[in-house]
């Protein structure tokens, strides 16, 4: 089986999963999963914000990379338990103006640190442990996809907080990511087939902004 194929099925594989929850909800069961909420996320990340690791080009001069500025685009799919500082999102990103736009996954467990009663409804954060499914970055990697451990620290404001509960937009955020990415990562002393190598290892921070407008919840 082809290895972009691989990494549908096992999309479909996650969406039929959450499918078999929101029926169990449906059906007024809530053992652990008790609330499911699909979410588009516009987003704006600025890729190797801190630690900017320097390489070699293919021409022979050392080089300091920028800061990169990407936007993407993200489906994501919330699921609150019946602990309250635990959660978990499935999420699917895309970056539609990149020329590499493939499609990575995101499994992740939320530890919630700051819940709403905390902030009268104001401000969330939480820290996320990830699954990364993603491109493979390493030159001595023959997979299409590897898996990654990421860290991230989400912060999101809850700009309509005063709309009577029933209101759509109550559930638009806007929201700061700050996250390291520890592995999975080009190292020192890689190099490339177009004859780049890395000096340093490849910087692992990055800082999004990102807009959460919620579309369906179940």
């Amino acid at each position: 089986m082809a290895r972009p194929a691989r990494v549908t099925l096992l999309a479909l594989a996650a969406v039929v999963t959450m499918c078999s929850l929101a029926r169990a909800q449906e059906q007024g069961h809530c053992r652990f999963i008790c609330e499911l909420e699909w979410k588009i996320e516009p987003t704006f990340t600025i890729e190797n914000l801190a630690s900017r690791h320097r390489v070699v080009t293919p021409d022979g001069v050392t080089d300091r990379v920028n800061r990169e500025r990407v936007f993407e685009t993200v489906l994501a799919l919330d699921m609150t338990t019946k602990i309250p500082w635990l959660g978990f999102t499935v999420e699917a990103i895309t970056s539609p103006f990149s020329d590499d736009n493939s499609v990575e996954l995101e499994f992740e467990s939320n530890w919630h640190w700051l819940t709403k009663s905390m902030s009268r409804g104001w401000v969330t954060s939480h820290f996320d442990v990830v699954d990364q499914l993603s491109p493979a970055e390493r030159p001595d990697i023959d997979r299409a996809y590897t898996h990654k451990l990421d860290f991230e620290l989400d912060t999101a404001v809850h700009v309509f907080n005063r709309l009577p509960e029933e209101h759509w937009l109550r559930g638009v955020e806007v929201e700061t990511s700050l996250d390291y990415l520890a592995t999975g990562l080009p190292q020192r002393g890689d190099v490339f087939a177009d004859g780049t190598r890395f000096i340093d290892d490849a910087s692992p921070w990055s800082f999004s902004l990102v807009f959460v407008i919620p579309i369906a919840p179940f």
